[in-house]
C-alpha cells in the first residue's frame, strides 16, 4: 500500500504507528470483528447464520461505480442552458482538495485513518466493550474507509430493501463494511480512498462531495478552502441538517470549533491558528451560491424538458426506460443541444410581446423553429413560464405531442392544405387547371379510402375569395372549396399518408383521421410536427427527424452515442418544389388579396401559409426560407372552441376575430427576422418540372386565321400548350384554315394540355336557292363561301324578285369562293 506522508503532514511517530498497524494485517482485523460479535452468538443464532451467509456471498473485490454527478445541458454555441442532477456533485482528484480540508475530515472522522488497514483495532475494542455492556450495537467503530463503503452501498441500492441493508444498524451491515474495507485498502492507496470519500459524502443543502459543498457554501472551489471553511464543511458530515451552517449556524459553529481544536491536538495546526479560526463568526465565513437544478430555471425550460424527454425515450441512452432513467441519474454528462440562444431569446420575446404570459385573455402562443435538411430544432418556446400554478405558468409544452410532455394537439386549419397540394400534384392534377370553387359547394363524391363506403354529402363554405381558380390562386386565397375539390379527386388516403410520412400524427400519437375535413385542418397536431413538415418542403421533399441533441460526452469527455441526423426522401422534389413555389405566392406573389402579404421578409424570399380553424378556435402561420422553417400556433389552452379567438381583447387590442395573419403571422415574421439576421440571403432553387410559373395565367390563342399546322404549334407553344388532334370538314373556308378549336379561344391556357382543331377541306355543298327571294338567296350563297352574280330574266311562273335558276345545281360539291350565277325575275 502506498504511503502519502505529505498528504496530512504526518509526524514520524504517526508513520511508525501506521507501519505497526499494517503488520497486524487483515487477519487480526477479522479476528477482532468476530470477537465483537461473540457475545451475541448464542442468543441470536439467526444473526450468526446471516453473518456467515454474508461472508460467503461477498465478492472478491469491491465494485466502485462512478458517483452520480451533475450534468450540464448546453446550447449549440456551448453556453449553459441548464444544470441537471440527482446528486449535486462535481468529482475532483485529491490534489484539487486543499490539504487543510483533508486534515479536517481525518481529524474528526477517523484520526487513525493512516494507521489502520480499513478496520481500526483500537476502535473495535472500544466498541466491543461498550456493546457487550449494552447488549446491542450502541457504539460504532466505523473507520473513514468503512464510511465510504456504506456510502457506496447506499448509492448502489436499487430497492428499499437494499437501501435498508446499507443504512440499517445490523451486524450483517457492519461485517459487510469491515470485509469490504479490508479489500478496499488492498486495492487503493490512502490518498485514493480519502478522495473517494470526500467526493461521495453528503454535505447538506443538496451538495454531494466536497467540491459542490465548497461552491454551495463559500462560492469557491475546494482547492481554495481555508481552515475555517474546511472545518465548517467537515462539521456537516455527521449531521447534514443539524450542522448545516445556513439553517443552524449556532450548531454548526460549535461543531466547527470542536474540529478546529481537534486539529490542534493532532498537530495539524498550531494553538494560535485554532484560536484565530474559532473566533471568526459564521456569518463572515459564508458566501452561499445555490446551483439551479433541472429545467425550471432555464431561459428555455420547455425545450430543456424536450431534451430530457428525448433522452428518456431514445434507445441510444438505454434499451429500457429503467436503463435510460439510470443514465440520467448517473450524470456527469455534457449535453450539447441544437438550440440557438439568440434565436430562442428572440422567439421568446416575440410570443411574450404579442401575448404577454399574464394577459387577461389567457391566450397562448407557441413557436418551433427548425433547420431544413438537418431537423435541428433551433428554437422552441411559448408565452408561458414553467410552473404548476398561477396565471401565465404551465408545465405543458404546447409545441410537442403528449408523449413528449406536450398536449393532444391543436386543429391546424389551412396550414394543413400543403399535404393536399402535394397529393394533387403527385396525382398529375395540373396547377394551371381552373376549378370551380363557389361558396357554398356540396361534395357528394367522398368515399372511405379503405372500405369504399361513401361519406354523406359535405357542404363547405369559403371564408375568402371563391370562383373559378387555379392552384396558385386558391393557395394564395386559401379557398376551402377548391381544396376539398382537390381532395375529392385525390382520395382521402394519400394526403394523410404524405403528412404521416413527415411524422405528422395527432398530438396523442394516433393516425390522422381520413375524413373530408382533413384538408381544412380538422386533425389536432403539434407546432413541432407542422414546423418540421414545412421544413421538409423547404428541403425539397427530404424529411429529417426533429433533433434536439448534437452530442453527449461523459465525465471523461468521451463522446457517447446520441441520435444523429435521420433523413429520407418522402416526396419527389418536383412535387415539393411546386408546393414551395405556390407558397411563395402566399407571401410575396403577384396575386392581389393573398392572405400572407404582411409576412413578407423584404428581399429575402419566403414561403408560407395561414391557418384559421372554424370560429377561430386556433390560428396558425407556418412558413420557411431555404435556411429556416417555423410554425406558430395561437389559441386558448382551456379549449379553443369554448374560448375562441372572437370578440376578444389581447394585449390591450380588441379583435372581432383573430386570423392566421393577425397574430401568428407577425410572431413568425419577428422570429424569422432574428433567426436570419446574420445569414446571407438565399433564393429558392426550384426544380418543378413545369413549363411555366404557376403564377402565369395566359389565354388560349385564336387559331381561326391560321392555315398551317406550323403556325398553330407556334401560337400554342407561346402559352405552353400543344397541338392535338386535327380533323377536316367541308367548309367554305379555304383548304387548311381552322374551322373550330377545342377548347375555344380566350379561356385559361393550361400548360401541357392540348388544343384540338378542325380545318377546312376547301370544298362545300351548293345550297338550293331557287324560289327564294333574290336577297335571301344571295345571303345563303355568300354564307357558304360562294361569290354571287345576278341576272334578271322573265318567268311568269315565279314571283317577282325570286330566283329562277342557279348556275350550279344544288347538291353539287365545289370549292369555296367559286363564282355562282343566279337568275332572278
Amino acid at each position: 500500500m502506498t504511503v502519502h506522508p505529505d498528504d496530512h503532514r504526518l509526524t514520524p511517530g504517526a508513520i511508525a504507528r501506521r507501519a505497526v498497524a499494517f503488520v497486524l494485517g487483515s487477519v487480526l482485523a477479522g479476528v477482532i470483528v468476530g470477537l465483537m460479535l461473540m457475545p451475541f452468538a448464542g442468543a441470536a443464532g439467526v444473526v450468526t447464520r446471516d453473518v456467515v451467509t454474508e461472508f460467503e456471498s461477498l465478492p472478491a473485490s469491491l465494485s466502485t461505480p462512478p458517483l452520480p454527478e451533475r450534468s450540464v445541458i448546453l446550447a449549440s454555441d456551448g453556453s449553459l442552458l441548464a444544470t441537471l442532477y440527482y446528486q449535486n456533485r462535481v468529482e475532483v482528484p485529491l490534489e484539487s482538495i486543499s490539504p487543510v480540508m483533508r486534515q479536517a475530515i481525518v481529524a474528526i472522522e477517523d484520526a487513525r485513518f493512516l494507521e489502520h488497514n480499513g478496520v481500526d483495532a483500537r476502535g473495535v475494542v472500544r466498541a466491543l466493550a461498550r456493546n457487550t455492556t449494552a447488549g446491542g450495537i450502541e457504539q460504532g467503530s466505523s473507520t473513514l474507509t468503512m464510511q465510504y463503503i456504506k456510502n457506496v452501498l447506499v448509492n448502489q441500492a436499487s430497492s428499499s430493501e437494499e437501501l435498508e441493508a446499507a443504512r440499517g444498524d445490523s451486524f450483517t451491515r457492519k461485517i459487510r463494511e469491515a470485509r469490504l474495507a479490508l479489500a478496499l485498502e488492498k486495492r487503493f492507496s490512502k490518498g485514493e480512498i480519502l478522495a473517494r470519500y470526500m467526493n461521495i459524502a453528503y454535505f447538506g443543502s443538496g451538495a454531494y462531495g466536497v467540491e459542490a459543498a465548497a461552491r454551495r457554501y463559500f462560492s469557491k472551489p475546494a482547492a481554495d478552502l481555508n481552515l475555517t471553511e474546511a472545518a465548517t464543511l467537515a462539521a456537516i458530515v455527521k449531521g447534514p441538517t443539524a450542522y448545516d451552517p445556513l439553517r443552524n449556524p449556532e450548531n454548526a459553529t460549535q461543531r466547527r470549533n470542536v474540529i478546529i481544536n481537534r486539529m490542534a491536538e493532532l498537530g495539524y495546526i498550531s494553538r494560535e491558528q485554532a484560536e484565530r479560526a474559532t473566533a471568526v463568526p459564521m456569518e463572515q465565513v459564508l458566501n452561499p451560491t445555490r446551483t439551479s437544478n433541472g429545467c425550471t430555471t432555464s431561459y428555455a425550460p420547455f425545450f430543456c424538458d424536450y431534451v430530457l424527454q428525448t433522452i428518456l425515450t431514445s434507445e441510444e441512452f438505454g434499451e429500457t426506460p429503467e436503463e435510460r432513467e439510470a443514465f440520467l441519474r448517473r450524470g456527469g454528462y455534457t449535453i450539447r443541444t441544437t438550440i440557438d440562444p439568440k434565436v430562442q431569446t428572440a422567439a421568446t420575446n416575440a410570443v411574450n410581446e404579442y401575448i404577454p404570459p399574464t394577459d387577461e385573455s389567457r391566450k397562448a402562443a407557441a413557436i418551433t423553429m427548425i433547420e431544413p435538411g438537418t431537423g435541428n430544432i433551433i428554437a422552441m418556446t411559448q408565452n408561458r413560464e414553467w410552473g404548476t400554478s398561477g396565471r401565465g405558468k404551465t408545465t405543458y409544452n404546447y409545441n410537442t405531442d403528449r408523449s413528449m410532455g406536450g398536449t393532444i394537439g391543436m386543429q391546424s386549419g389551412s396550414v394543413f392544405k400543403i399535404f393536399t397540394l402535394a397529393a394533387a400534384l403527385e396525382a398529375g392534377i395540373s396547377p394551371y387547371e381552373p376549378i370551380s370553387s363557389p361558396s357554398p359547394r356540396t361534395f357528394e363524391g367522398f368515399v372511405n379510402c379503405e372500405t369504399g363506403v361513401p361519406f354523406p354529402p359535405v357542404t363547405v363554405r369559403n371564408s375568402t375569395a371563391g370562383g373559378t381558380l387555379n392552384m396558385a390562386q386558391a393557395t394564395a386565397f386559401s379557398t376551402n372549396t377548391y381544396f376539398v375539390a382537390l381532395m375529392e379527386r385525390t382520395g382521402l388516403c394519400r394526403p394523410a399518408e404524405i403528412a404521416e410520412s413527415m411524422d405528422v400524427f395527432t398530438g396523442s400519437g394516433e393516425p390522422l383521421p381520413r375524413v373530408p375535413s382533413l384538408t381544412l385542418g380538422s386533425a389536432e397536431v403539434s407546432p413541432l410536427a407542422m414546423a418540421n413538415a414545412y421544413a421538409t418542403f423547404a428541403a425539397h421533399g427530404e424529411y429529417c427527424k426533429p433533433r434536439s441533441i448534437l452530442e453527449v460526452r461523459d465525465r471523461d469527455q468521451k463522446r457517447l452515442p446520441a441520435p444523429g441526423e435521420n433523413c429520407r426522401q418522402v416526396i419527389d422534389r418536383p412535387v415539393a418544389d411546386t408546393v414551395t413555389e405556390m407558397l411563395t405566392g402566399v407571401v410575396d406573389g403577384p396575386i392581389s388579396g393573398r392572405t400572407g402579404s404582411r409576412m413578407s421578409l423584404g428581399d429575402r424570399p419566403a414561403a408560407g401559409k395561414t391557418g384559421t380553424t372554424n370560429d377561430s378556435a386556433a390560428v396558425w402561420f407556418a412558413g420557411y426560407t431555404p435556411q429556416v422553417a417555423a410554425a406558430v400556433w395561437v389559441g386558448d389552452p382551456r379549449g379553443g372552441f369554448a374560448h375562441p379567438l372572437k370578440d376578444v381583447t389581447i394585449n390591450g387590442t380588441y379583435y372581432r376575430q383573430v386570423f392566421g395573419g393577425t397574430l401568428p403571422g407577425p410572431i413568425w415574421k419577428a422570429s424569422m427576422e432574428a433567426a436570419l439576421a446574420n445569414k446571407p440571403i438565399e433564393q429558392f432553387v426550384l426544380d418543378t418540372g413545369l413549363p411555366a410559373s404557376v403564377f402565369t395565367v395566359d389565354k388560349i390563342p385564336d387559331l381561326s386565321n391560321l392555315a398551317s399546322a406550323e403556325e398553330m404549334v407556334a401560337q400554342l407553344e407561346q402559352v405552353g400548350m400543344r397541338l392535338g388532334d386535327i380533323t377536316q370538314v367541308d367548309s367554305p373556308l379555304p383548304a387548311g384554315f381552322v374551322v373550330s378549336q377545342t377548347p375555344g379561344p380566350g379561356g385559361t391556357a393550361i400548360p401541357n394540355t392540348t388544343v384540338n382543331v378542325t380545318i377546312s377541306t376547301g370544298f362545300n355543298t351548293v345550297p338550293e336557292s331557287r324560289g327564294a327571294p333574290l336577297g335571301d338567296a344571295t345571303t345563303i350563297m355568300e354564307r357558304e363561301g360562294f361569290l354571287v352574280s345576278v341576272a334578271q330574266v322573265s318567268d311568269p311562273s315565279v314571283a317577282a324578285g325570286a330566283v329562277v335558276a342557279q348556275s350550279i345545281a344544288a347538291g353539287n360539291v365545289h370549292a369555296g369562293r367559286n363564282s355562282h350565277h343566279l337568275d332572278g325575275k
